[in-house]
C-alpha cells in the first residue's frame, strides 16, 4: 500500500530570512613554534571562535554579551590607559562548558574573557553569546604567547 502524499511545502519566500552560510574567517600563525589555527564563525545567535594547535580542540567556554555593557552606557568615563587597557572587561563572566581540567580552566577563561572584550569593544551593541573552543598544546602561556594568540583572533574579527 503506498504512503499518503504530504501536501506541498510552502514556497521558500515564506521561510525566515537568515544569512547562510554563517560568516567565517580564519587566520594561522606560529606561536612558540607551534602552528596555531584560529577560526571565527558568526551565527545569528552566537559568535564561535576556535583556537587549535596540532589539530586538538579540548575545551569550550561561553561568555554572554547580553549583560549591560559599561562601554555603551558609561561613555563619559575616561578611557583606560597603559596596562589597564589590556585587561578584559570586568562585567563579562566566562563559564566553562566542557573539557577543562583545574590546570586549564583559569587560562581558558582568561582567553575567553579577553576575546569577548575584543568583540564588545569593536561593537558595544553586540548581544550574541561568544563561544570559545580551545585546543592549546601547553597548559601555561607566556605573556608574549597570550598576546600573539589574541592578535590572531583579532585578525579574524
Amino acid at each position: 500500500m503506498p504512503l499518503p502524499i504530504e501536501p506541498s511545502i510552502p514556497p521558500s519566500n515564506t521561510m525566515p530570512s537568515t544569512s547562510y552560510p554563517a560568516t567565517t574567517r580564519q587566520a594561522a600563525g606560529y606561536i612558540d613554534g607551534i602552528l596555531t589555527d584560529v577560526m571565527s564563525t558568526s551565527f545569528s545567535d552566537k559568535i564561535m571562535i576556535t583556537i587549535t594547535q596540532k589539530g586538538r580542540l579540548a575545551q569550550w567556554i561561553h561568555v554572554p554579551l547580553d549583560v549591560i555593557n559599561p562601554s555603551a552606557t558609561d561613555q563619559y568615563l575616561p578611557a583606560a590607559s597603559g596596562d589597564d587597557s589590556l585587561l578584559p572587561m570586568t562585567h563579562l563572566t566566562p563559564k566553562t562548558l566542557l573539557g577543562a581540567t583545574a590546570e586549564r580552566e583559569t587560562l581558558g577563561q582568561l582567553y575567553a574573557a579577553q576575546i569577548a572584550s575584543l568583540i564588545a569593544s569593536k561593537n558595544p551593541h553586540e548581544k550574541r553569546t561568544v563561544m570559545v573552543g580551545l585546543g592549546l598544546s601547553k597548559i601555561e602561556a607566556s605573556r608574549e604567547d597570550f598576546y600573539n594568540t589574541i592578535d590572531l583572533v583579532r585578525k579574524c574579527l
